[in-house]
């Protein structure tokens, strides 16, 4: 259903905190004009849980209306109570977008079976296609691949991202889910292994300073060509490590905003990156090849 790199979009702010509808509307040309594969709005980079409920209905509206069918857009709508999740997609769905991408509740850690009762809950109330998304290391609990195993069986639960960066378990998931679920990775660093692994792409924190690289790294590794996409991402390794020095999306907000894209606004309890991690990313976007003022 979807493939490459799935930008993890920023959601650009004032300084103030209020959002900035022009330049996420700019932000998603820019996207579109480099290459970018599909647009994930509002999911955690895009400061999901510091938007209310309206906020997060109305920016996944305007860029679906942005985007005009130029490319998917996929909704972030997890959320860590049943309703709230199911309201949230249906709003999604409403809006016209392609796909809902849904986080595994966080916070109340629940058990494998209250996982897997929440997405089928989610997934008979909307009907739209959904992809699951594990990120033990945020929400405090894992999406077992048993578990992922039993999902796969529902009709609209098209794809899974994993976030867990681990070999054995996208090993795992393969041989449970591949074929039957599109599996994403929701980690740069080791993104271009799960690909050769058998991923069909990754929902990429990085692609929203290096959209183009990506896309060009996604489709050579999809292609076979495993020594020249190792050599692009070669060139990104340091700036997947550098945009995770402080918590997502703060560092990726303070680079996208050195490109002129964004404002450097932020939303407590989030704050500004720390300047002694400033020099470690610009030289990680230089590396990288990207162009700065200085």
């Amino acid at each position: 259903m979807f493939q490459g790199s799935m930008v993890a979009l920023v959601t650009p702010m004032q300084l103030n905190g209020s959002i900035d509808h022009e330049s996420l509307t700019r932000l998603v040309d820019w996207h579109i004009e480099a290459g970018t594969d599909a647009i994930v709005a509002v999911g955690t980079t895009g400061e999901s849980a510091t938007l209310d409920f309206d906020e997060h209905c109305d920016v996944i509206a305007r860029v679906v209306e942005h985007v005009q069918g130029r490319l998917p857009v996929i909704a972030g709508t997890g959320a860590n109570a049943t309703r709230e999740a199911i309201e949230l997609t249906r709003c999604a769905r409403e809006a016209g977008a392609d796909a809902c991408l849904l986080v595994t509740p966080y916070y109340n850690k629940p058990t494998q079976e209250g996982l897997y009762r929440h997405y089928r809950a989610v997934s008979e109330a909307v009907e739209i296609p959904q992809i699951l998304y594990n990120v033990p290391g945020r929400t405090a609990v894992d999406l077992l691949p048993e578990t992922v195993e039993r999902l796969a069986e529902v009709p609209n639960i098209v794809g899974l991202k994993e976030a867990l960066g681990s070999p054995e378990r996208t090993r795992e998931l393969v041989e449970r889910v591949g074929g039957r679920l599109e599996l994403y990775s929701g980690d740069d660093a080791t993104a271009l292994e799960f690909l050769l692994a058998g991923g069909q792409g990754v929902i990429s924190v990085t692609a929203n300073v290096a959209p183009g690289l990506m896309h060009e790294m996604c489709m050579l590794a999809l292609a076979g060509d495993t020594d020249r996409a190792r050599e692009i991402n070669d060139r990104l390794d340091g700036l997947h490590h550098a945009l995770f020095l402080e918590a997502n999306p703060i560092p990726v907000k303070w680079a996208t905003a050195r490109l002129g894209l964004i404002p450097e606004g932020i939303r407590l309890p989030l704050t500004p990156l720390s300047e002694p991690f400033h020099t470690p990313v610009l030289d990680a976007m230089r590396r990288a090849g990207i162009a700065l003022d200085s």
